[in-house]
């Protein structure tokens, strides 16, 4: 199985959840206290076109302004995948056969993503209007996170072999990609604002967590007594992610990314969407601040709902499914 394979597999598998050498200086975990709902929180679905099937939110600047994700429209020989970015809640729909997922969208609006082409994956940007594919290696490539500055991470794919390695399309030189100095076989998936990298690296279910500072300093992201550390995002001086300590459950766990130190997470956050930099944390059905959680209204029996990410202003976009998925946002949570 190629890295890749293995990377769709994890991938796959956080979806169902979705559909129902270097030291560190630690902290304690603190044990999850009780979780309650939000009587504040309030669920807004956003408008769509009218005249698709499926629509989903998966990306909010961190200002709360530009909101960005995909729908997909029956036609007569295929779907036809669109592009939709709200701009204030005031919606743009581009038709793209690219646009199969959206990664992110940065405070000027630019949405990076990715799609497949000749059974190839390719990293696309949404600028000024249209779609346009970023430079790749041969065997194609993923955008992951895009900050303020307009510079892209990702991982590109070995065409020989399958594996992955990290990528970065700097700002400063546009139509160019570069291979980053990151632990072999690492797939960056945050960007904070300064620049700073976070990811995961390594062999299937052997992982391990890393962060890569502005002027090039690597250092581990891991717990005492990690087997594996998955990375999932980043913004200001947090990252999260999911740490196997063996046994069938994974901890959820917040870096602070200024010394390394780590806390526990509700057990109740199904998964990890996304986190602000305040250290908030969504993901399934969940927000968490500090080590406790709360349900987000509009889920219930029948009907299921998924946090994909969070701004700095508390704005959280994600779905509802009562037998169609739809996009929305939760605000006051």
């Amino acid at each position: 199985m190629t890295h890749l394979a293995r990377r769709r597999m994890l991938a796959a598998a956080t979806a169902g959840l979705l559909s129902a050498a270097l030291g560190v200086a630690t902290a304690p975990a603190t044990a999850a206290p009780r979780t309650a709902t939000a009587s504040a929180c309030k669920l807004f679905t956003l408008p769509y076109p009218a005249d698709v099937y499926r629509a989903d939110a998966q990306a909010i600047d961190r200002t709360g302004r530009f909101i960005a994700g995909t729908a997909l429209r029956r036609g007569e020989d295929s779907n036809q995948l669109l592009l939709l970015l709200w701009k204030r809640g005031r919606l743009t729909t581009i038709e793209s056969p690219l646009a199969d997922t959206v990664a992110d969208v940065n405070t000027a609006g630019t949405v990076v993503g990715y799609g497949w082409i000749d059974a190839k994956i390719r990293p696309w940007i949404l600028r000024d209007g249209a779609v346009a594919l970023l430079p790749s290696p041969p065997g194609g490539a993923e955008p992951t996170a895009i900050n303020g500055a307009g510079d892209i991470v990702g991982h590109g794919v070995d065409s020989d072999t399958g594996d992955l390695f990290p990528v970065r399309w700097p700002a400063a030189r546009p139509g160019t990609f570069e291979v980053l100095d990151a632990p072999a076989g690492a797939t960056p998936q945050g960007i904070t604002e300064d620049g700073t990298i976070v990811g995961t690296a390594g062999e299937f279910a052997a992982w391990t967590g890393w962060v890569r500072y502005p002027d090039g300093r690597l250092q581990a992201l891991t717990v005492p007594g990690a087997r594996s550390t998955n990375v999932d995002a980043a913004q200001g001086h947090w990252a999260i992610g999911r740490v196997s300590l063996g046994g069938a459950n994974q901890v959820r766990v917040r870096w602070d990314l200024r010394d390394g130190s780590w806390s526990r997470l509700a057990d109740e956050l199904n998964w990890l969407g996304d986190v602000n930099k305040r250290g908030t944390v969504v993901g399934g059905d969940r927000i968490a601040r500090g080590g406790g959680s709360r349900l987000l209204p509009g889920g219930g029996a029948g009907v299921g709902v998924g946090a994909r990410a969070i701004s700095d202003t508390g704005t959280v976009v994600g779905f509802r499914n009562d037998g169609r998925v739809t996009p929305v946002r939760w605000t006051g949570c």
